[in-house]
């Protein structure tokens, strides 16, 4: 039988790396030299949004190329609904190897991953692989008796005690010393172990697909030491509008949010090294982004679920065969329009009442343009942008205009001042949810 020479997939997702977080960003001392070096040989997506700044929500609309009101999964209280289609079953059924480690958060209201990690794997549609807790959910779950496949390497290796008391001892965003955990054990290392393995043993002449779903840069604020010596002293600007710590508090909390994003950095490298190893880099498309970003402090808030760009924006950086190399384009990019790019590369039709959009033609230069306006939304607000104006509508308050050229950070309500854009974009949005639930 003839080799499936259809490209390889090779899509590393970190939870809550925001947008500006990069190397390529000038304004910020981030050390990202392997994705600086992806952004080289591919496309930089610096405009891309998530469909909904969650976990379980934004993760959920990726597997069904769907926005966030058609997902069905409107918080993370809510579990994937087995009965909906994802991209992976669609690769897998079409003959490619479907495999995947770290945090799915599929099941986020279920604490049950299985102490191996494959609870419900198959019914998403991976061939293998292994799904683990998420930082919190982990301490949560497992504490005395793991439930899934990280706490029970811990206790198995007698840590699990010394890391849940530093996880219970941690308030919140404004704790930053070193986790006791040992480099081995340091759960986003743990995972990058498992993807090499599984990377390595993929069968030779079948097209194959690997997510890697890091838990980091995902507060508590918990590196290693190693991790934390690499950025003691290490200047960062304080916070936008944040009266809450002092700059030196501020900085100690942004050297270890890009100490984890460095280390994720580092396993970028070696399953790169791992995917050239093989002789398959020149025919693997290999895809950066985040499910949400990370507020760190930027209007007196923390963590996502807000609808600010901290929050709503991530990094996204493809490479591969045909894409363009080196090139940043400003389209205007949804997350989930990667679940119709990865069909559309992998020759696989769409999945059934799709939102999601191929990028293959802005990635390969046909065009310029994607989408006219980019959504986002989470319970008690939604939110639409044009590339420069940006409309937040909220249920429990006003309107909110920014303009995101003159204003990016955000602090000035336009709405009196422009109230055709407020109406122009509102038209816009109620639009955009119209043409999406139409049968």
């Amino acid at each position: 039988m003839a080799a499936d020479r259809r490209p390889n997939i090779l899509f590393l997702f970190p939870d809550q790396h925001r947008h500006d977080f990069v190397g390529m960003n000038p304004d910020l001392p981030v050390r990202t030299p392997n994705l600086n070096a992806l952004t080289e040989r591919g496309v930089w997506l610096p405009q891309a949004v998530c469909p909904s700044p969650l976990c379980a929500p934004s993760r959920a609309c990726l597997a069904a190329g769907r926005r966030y009101h058609r997902c069905r999964v409107p918080s993370n209280q809510v579990d994937y609904p087995l009965d909906q289609p994802t991209y992976y079953t669609a690769l897998r059924d079409s003959g490619y190897t479907v495999a995947g480690v770290g945090k799915f958060d599929l099941h986020k209201n279920t604490l049950d991953w299985g102490l191996d990690g494959s609870r419900l794997l198959g019914e998403w549609g991976f061939s293998e692989g292994i799904d683990n807790e998420g930082k919190i959910d982990a301490v949560r779950s497992g504490a005395e008796r793991p439930m899934g496949p990280y706490m029970a390497y811990l206790h198995e290796r007698g840590l699990a005690e010394a890391h849940v008391r530093d996880f219970t001892t941690r308030h919140g965003f404004r704790d930053t010393h070193p986790t006791p955990l040992s480099e081995d054990a340091y759960c986003d290392n743990w995972i990058a172990e498992n993807g090499l393995r599984l990377l390595k043993g993929f069968p030779e002449g079948r097209p194959w697909h690997l997510v890697l779903n890091f838990t980091g840069p995902h507060n508590p604020m918990d590196v290693t030491e190693g991790m934390q010596a690499q950025w003691r002293d290490v200047p960062f600007p304080p916070p936008n509008e944040n009266d809450q710590l002092d700059v030196a508090h501020h900085a100690r909390i942004r050297q270890n949010y890009a100490a984890m994003i460095e280390n994720i950095d580092r396993h970028v490298g070696r399953l790169l090294e791992a995917v050239t190893e093989r002789g398959e880099l020149d025919r693997t498309l290999v895809v950066y982004s985040s499910d949400h970003g990370e507020m760190l402090g930027d209007h007196n808030r923390w963590g996502k679920s807000t609808y600010y760009q901290p929050s709503v924006g991530v990094p996204l950086v493809i490479a591969g065969p045909g894409v363009r190399e080196g090139v940043r384009s400003d389209a205007l990019v949804e997350v989930q329009d990667l679940t119709a790019t990865l069909l559309d590369y992998a020759r696989v039709g769409p999945l059934p009442d799709m939102d999601s959009l191929s990028l293959r033609d802005i990635l390969e230069g046909r065009r310029e343009a994607h989408r006219p306006c980019v959504v986002s939304a989470l319970n008690l607000w939604r939110m639409i942008c044009d590339g420069r104006y940006k409309l937040v509508l909220r249920a429990d308050g006003g309107p909110l205009l920014f303009d995101l050229l003159q204003d990016p950070q955000e602090t000035t309500n336009l709405t009196e001042r422009m109230p055709g854009e407020v109406e122009r974009l509102r038209g816009m949005l109620n639009r955009e949810q119209r043409e999406n639930t139409a049968d």
